[in-house]
């Protein structure tokens, strides 16, 4: 959980931020949220027909302001924050996802007499090189073999994929995206992910093989790569561990990362009883939602990470499912706090909403979008705030003036019941 380690309270810095309050007040003069709604909605250069936001209160969901709430519009990467709702309600997020190493055979006189045996189970994050680490897979099944007296391995390496079914890319993804890292499939083995450099890589498994057998050759250890006739049932070698699902899932909102949110979705598919495809995945999470109450009108889910243009959602849908998860400490934790942290670290840094609200981003090509909360002084959420914008063909960095401008009225000091802030605040997380 997120917490403020370097909280500057000084008599001088309160004073300085109730000035700055009191410039802001002026400068918008006092105007309710809705009126500060509206004057985004009316704003030069902004798509009025194809842009929504919906702002409500927590606990009870009242609404503070509110337009085009029911506009059904593409939703870019906050789609992220609608899969990690619906995994972290399923899943053990203080777990990690394991992938069991086998051998079959034997190993008698230093010679494996089978092969090595990798079963996949969905983890994104093997050799990822971004937060958060874990081991190096290849170097682990080394090692391990090294331990158990191996030199020589007579069979190959196979890779078990069948953990998950169908395709790894969604079919409604653009093909322009397709060769990018960004658009990279999900498997049920992810290695290095599944990219080289910023191009995507189409066989992740393929990949890994080559690694493993140079880190197999390091350690003097050869493999004839040639199959095996080994019967009988399979040893485990060793088992590797993720970090916890819940770090995983940070970093995937933070950094924005595709490959893990759409692993995310087939995961919470698995764990409903499905084949682990995107698309059976996707009618399940539908209907998980549906049975909690979310009002599903106008929505189309299509993938877990946001890229394909096929979702649609509404800003109420987005209120709704963000609202379920209000009092989720942790899942509140995921979001970019505004002017701290990963996609949101330069909106709103250094005014009085600065760490003060937490969103999930969401940027295409004509399509800007924000969802998440406004926090208090311990960063519990006390409103959800939603802002889907389509089509707009202005500057993004006049877009997100405007959008800046919006909060700052809606959340101004004569606008909140409590009217307490406190000066921005610094070195903010934990993990």
């Amino acid at each position: 959980m997120k917490k403020s380690t370097d909280r500057i309270t000084t008599s001088l810095g309160r004073l300085l931020t109730l000035a700055l309050l009191a410039c802001v007040a002026i400068c918008a003069y006092a105007v309710t949220p809705q009126e500060a709604v509206s004057a985004f909605s009316r704003a030069p250069r902004l798509p009025q027909g194809s842009m929504a936001v919906l702002v409500s209160e927590l606990p009870t969901g009242k609404i503070l302001a509110s337009y085009n709430a029911d506009l059904p519009l593409t939703p870019a990467s906050i789609m992220k924050s609608v899969t990690l709702a619906s995994l972290s309600d399923v899943a053990d997020v203080e777990k990690g996802i394991g992938t069991p190493v086998y051998y079959t055979g034997d190993i008698s006189d230093s010679v494996l007499h089978g092969d090595i045996i990798i079963e996949a189970a969905g983890d994104p994050s093997i050799n990822s090189g971004v937060w958060p680490l874990s081991d190096d897979f290849a170097k682990e099944i080394a090692q391990a073999l090294q331990q158990a007296g191996v030199k020589e391995i007579t069979g190959c390496i196979v890779v078990d994929e069948s953990y998950f079914a169908g395709t790894s890319i969604p079919p409604s993804w653009q093909s322009g995206d397709l060769p990018h890292a960004y658009g990279t499939g999900s498997h049920a083995f992810n290695y290095a992910n599944n990219s080289v450099g910023r191009s995507s890589v189409k066989d992740p498994a393929a990949i890994f093989r080559a690694d493993l057998k140079r880190k197999l050759s390091s350690a003097g250890i050869s493999i004839a790569e040639e199959g095996s006739a080994a019967k009988g049932g399979r040893t485990l070698l060793l088992t590797h561990q993720s970090p916890e699902l819940k770090e995983i899932m940070r970093s995937c909102m933070m950094r924005s990362d595709n490959l893990f949110a759409e692993t995310s979705l087939r995961l919470f598919g698995k764990l409903r009883g499905g084949d682990g495809s995107t698309e059976d995945a996707a009618r399940r999470e539908r209907d998980y939602l549906q049975k909690k109450g979310i009002d599903l009108t106008g929505v189309n889910i299509v993938d877990g990470s946001g890229l394909s243009r096929s979702n649609k959602v509404t800003a109420r849908f987005m209120e709704n499912v963000l609202r379920s998860k209000a009092d989720d400490v942790e899942y509140a934790s995921f979001f970019p706090l505004a002017g701290q942290e990963g996609t949101l670290k330069k909106l709103l840094a250094g005014t009085p909403l600065d760490s003060y609200i937490a969103m999930k981003t969401g940027s295409m090509k004509g399509i800007q979008c924000y969802a998440g909360y406004k926090l208090d002084d311990d960063f519990a959420p006390t409103h959800v705030v939603v802002i889907i914008v389509n089509s707009f063909t202005c500057d993004r960095a006049h877009l997100r003036s405007q959008v800046e401008r919006m909060l700052l009225d809606i959340f101004s000091a004569d606008n909140m019941t409590d009217k307490t802030f406190t000066t921005p605040r610094k070195s903010i997380s934990d993990y």
